[in-house]
């Protein structure tokens, strides 16, 4: 495939980058993605972009939808969410509470991230802390 140089604005940029992450893809790869998407979508004669838009806006039902058109507003939910996610990043506000929080590590375990001794207790190994439910175990 033949590649050509472009020049995007920096903020489309940002948000293909971060979709892309979630979808283990680079941010021109999404790029790519997000311009076929957009090009079957304006190309189709089963979609109606005024419809779909209705439908972004909060305007119309998206039960009203043709399956296709349906399928085009769920791809573009999922993005918008995608980044909504990307952008979340509660570390200032958690900091500055004084609050603890919870992460995976890298391996995926549950980790407590800044929890203190004065805040209830210290944390477990495996995250837990003290008083917490067990998880359920399967019976052999």
């Amino acid at each position: 495939m033949k590649t050509m140089p472009t020049r995007i604005d920096g903020e489309l940029f940002e948000s293909a980058k971060a979709a892309g992450e979630v979808q283990s893809r680079s941010a021109a790869q999404q790029l790519d993605h997000w311009a076929r998407i957009g090009r079957e979508f304006e190309s189709s004669p089963t979609v109606t972009h005024t419809a779909i838009t209705e439908v972004l806006a909060g305007v119309s039902s998206y039960d009203d939808l043709r399956d296709s058109e349906q399928a085009v507003v769920r791809v573009a939910w999922n993005d918008r969410v995608a980044a909504r996610i990307a952008e979340l990043d509660f570390t200032d506000e958690l900091l500055e509470a004084g609050l603890p929080w919870a992460e995976a590590d890298a391996d995926g375990n549950v980790i407590m991230v800044n929890h203190r001794p004065e805040h209830g207790g210290t944390a477990h190994a495996n995250g837990s802390l003290p008083g917490a439910p067990a998880a359920a175990s399967s019976a052999a």
